[in-house]
């Protein structure tokens, strides 16, 4: 799967948000999934509970949207509004530290004051009543502190300001005249987008709003501001309602085919919980089984050998869902005892004639050059 994705980024299909995404309801950073069909789509997905196999994911959404709508939140954010706001903040910050430092600088001259009248009253005092000229002394050594202590205040303001970026008007203008015709060039490449978007985004948290079928995207600007954002989502055709089956009938029709971890991934694809709401794992199967009287599984040597999807991939040398694939088409003959549970695949039926023509299908379907398609190095910027 992960080599899949690798090559379908090489072909042009790099989301815009690779690793900038995080889910609404967990806060787990979610993934991206390239398409079989096509190297441009991709979906961003969570994973979920990882600790239960087939728990199911948390949320799934198409990226294509997603990437679309950003890219108008971004090419907005640099227009010609959105730059003489950001000048008319700097005007106002530049106003806030002039305000600061005159506040700052009469504050010094009064502690001064205060500092050459303690130390006056402390010339003029009697030597010999000690306790008074020590009292007037610690008075003179609080007023310098103050003025030392302001001092210092309007030093770092001042190192503050100055370090301050300049705003080049002119530049600004320009930048929002051309980054949006640098982003629509027919030379720029899906990598200078996201670079172009790591530099303005740090976050983008996706929710799903099911009562208003939407997703809720919360981009998190670089600059520490925020910005909510709506896209519709695609109304699928609702599938099939399965028959529902309670966790005692599946375990009583599975317990004789498959281990107790199998029956609970089953159980966990199919959304049951147990009696205390959470999702299945092999103990509270085993629990449920002991309960019903049901002997453990014991493979039987009599029986002709079977495998699995995932050793029917290895075997190939192709991922699961092309397996998948190849037994919805008829072509790998494989037998399912209920939907969702674990399918079982003869293993001589990998080696006949059908199935070799099906696999030599799946690979025809490869790009042909496959070199450097196994390189996926993360992108470094030299800002972050």
């Amino acid at each position: 799967m992960q080599k899949r994705a690798s090559r379908k980024a090489a072909r042009g299909g790099r989301a815009l948000l690779t690793g900038l995404v995080r889910c609404g309801r967990c806060g787990r950073m979610m993934r991206v999934f390239y398409g079989v069909q096509s190297g441009h789509a991709h979906r961003y997905q969570c994973r979920g509970d990882d600790a239960h196999v087939g728990a199911g994911l948390c949320i799934g959404i198409g990226g294509v949207r997603v990437d679309q709508a950003l890219t108008v939140l971004m090419l907005e954010a640099v227009s010609g509004h959105a730059v003489e706001a950001a000048l008319l903040a700097a005007e106002k910050a530049s106003a806030t530290d002039d305000a600061l430092a005159k506040a700052l600088e009469r504050d010094l001259e009064a502690a001064r004051y205060e500092a050459s009248l303690a130390a006056r009253r402390y010339e003029l005092v009697d030597p010999a009543k000690r306790h008074v000229a020590r009292e007037l002394e610690a008075r003179w050594n609080t007023a310098l502190e103050k003025v030392s202590a302001l001092e210092r205040r309007i030093a770092a303001a001042r190192a503050a300001a100055a370090s301050r970026p300049q705003v080049d008007r002119d530049a600004l203008l320009q930048l929002a005249e051309d980054l949006p015709a640098a982003w629509n060039a027919p030379t720029a490449d899906n990598r200078t987008r996201q670079r172009l978007t790591h530099i303005l985004v740090r976050e983008v948290v996706i929710d799903l709003d099911d009562a208003t079928h939407e997703a809720v995207l919360i981009v998190h600007w670089m600059g520490g501001r925020h910005t909510e954002a709506r896209i519709a989502r695609v109304r699928c055709k609702p599938r099939q309602a399965e028959p529902a089956r309670s966790p005692t009938e599946v375990v009583r029709r599975l317990a004789q085919e498959w281990p107790d971890r199998e029956i609970a991934v089953t159980l966990n694809r199919m959304r049951c919980r147990t009696a205390a709401g959470e999702n299945w794992t092999s103990v509270s199967v085993r629990e449920v089984r002991e309960r019903l009287g049901i002997p453990a599984f014991v493979a039987q040597d009599t029986a002709p050998p079977t495998v699995g999807v995932q050793e029917a991939a290895r075997r190939f040398g192709i991922c699961i869902p092309s397996v998948l694939r190849l037994i919805r088409e008829g072509t790998l003959p494989a037998e399912q005892a209920m939907p969702y549970a674990p399918w079982k695949i003869l293993t001589a039926a990998l080696a006949s004639e059908p199935v070799i023509a099906g696999l030599q299908r799946v690979k025809e379907r490869r790009p042909k050059n496959l070199q450097g398609y196994q390189r996926d190095v993360a992108m470094r910027l030299p800002s972050l």
